[in-house]
């Protein structure tokens, strides 16, 4: 009698399930954002443009803890970085671009689809471009501490200064397509451009200043609620002003690194 010869069982790859519970919370936040961008336009082609311009803040204030969130829960994923782009993409280029150019920029049919057409696309390649070196493990300007051009959101908020300064004053220039159109495409170029900028996230408080800082903090929260679009009108212009300060450290960073790697090659002898 043949006795049955015993194979070894196949272990059976069961597919992933999809997102783990933990990756829920962080992609939710993202889609809020989204959801918070896209509500902008909704108030914008209503004509309420303060609603508008609230939403792309609170799109602003969500990008900035969806990241938080997924790394305090150990939540990251590929499909919350693809889904953190295109939120990225639609509330920070295509939702503003949409704002100003109902607010602003129809006024000049031609000329001002283009400026609202160079800050939606030049954000998704500012996108893209970041999707693309996400990999990649030397990055000067990241490793150094500086990110390359200004960010999405920063660029969603520069853009809407003259909104902004438009709400304080009332002053009709402010709203005029000859001047709201240039500086659309200068913050569109500035998203894109090698401009080496401070990331916020790269700096470290010392010890002796963080009672200082929750006070800083205070005080900005406090003039956020009470007024506004003067404090964000603010915020602005200082982020402009530090952008000569960032390109002047870079430039002294990249040279410190140039003199230790000379310094570090070995010195060539002569031949005998």
């Amino acid at each position: 009698m043949i006795e049955p010869v015993e194979r070894p069982l196949r272990r059976i790859r069961r597919s992933p399930r999809g997102l783990p519970l933990r990756a829920v919370a962080p992609n939710a936040v993202t889609a809020l954002a989204l959801c918070s961008g896209l509500s902008g336009v909704r108030f914008a082609i209503g004509g309420d443009w303060h609603s508008a311009a609230t939403m792309i803040m609170v799109a602003g204030v969500l990008d900035g803890l969806d990241g938080r969130i997924a790394r305090m829960l150990h939540g990251e994923s590929r499909f919350g970085a693809e889904l953190d782009s295109l939120s990225d993409a639609i509330s920070f280029g295509v939702a503003p671009a949409l704002i100003m150019y109902l607010w602003s920029l129809a006024a000049l049919p031609r000329v001002g689809w283009i400026a609202a057409l160079m800050l939606a696309v030049f954000c998704a390649l500012r996108l893209a471009r970041f999707n693309a070196q996400i990999d990649t493990t030397e990055q000067p300007h990241k490793s150094a501490g500086f990110l390359t051009g200004i960010p999405a959101p920063a660029g969603a908020g520069l853009a809407m200064l003259p909104l902004y300064l438009w709400f304080c004053t009332d002053e009709p220039l402010l709203a005029s397509p000859y001047l709201v159109a240039p500086w659309v495409a200068f913050i569109a170029v500035l998203m894109v451009s090698s401009v080496a900028t401070f990331s916020w996230s790269s700096l470290r408080l010392r010890r002796t200043v963080r009672f200082e800082a929750i006070a800083g903090v205070v005080l900005l929260g406090a003039a956020l609620v009470s007024a506004p679009w003067h404090t964000l009108s603010a915020i602005c212009v200082v982020y402009l002003l530090t952008i000569p300060f960032s390109i002047a450290s870079y430039t002294r960073v990249k040279r410190l690194r140039a003199a230790g790697a000379a310094g570090r090659e070995p010195v060539p002898t002569p031949n005998a």
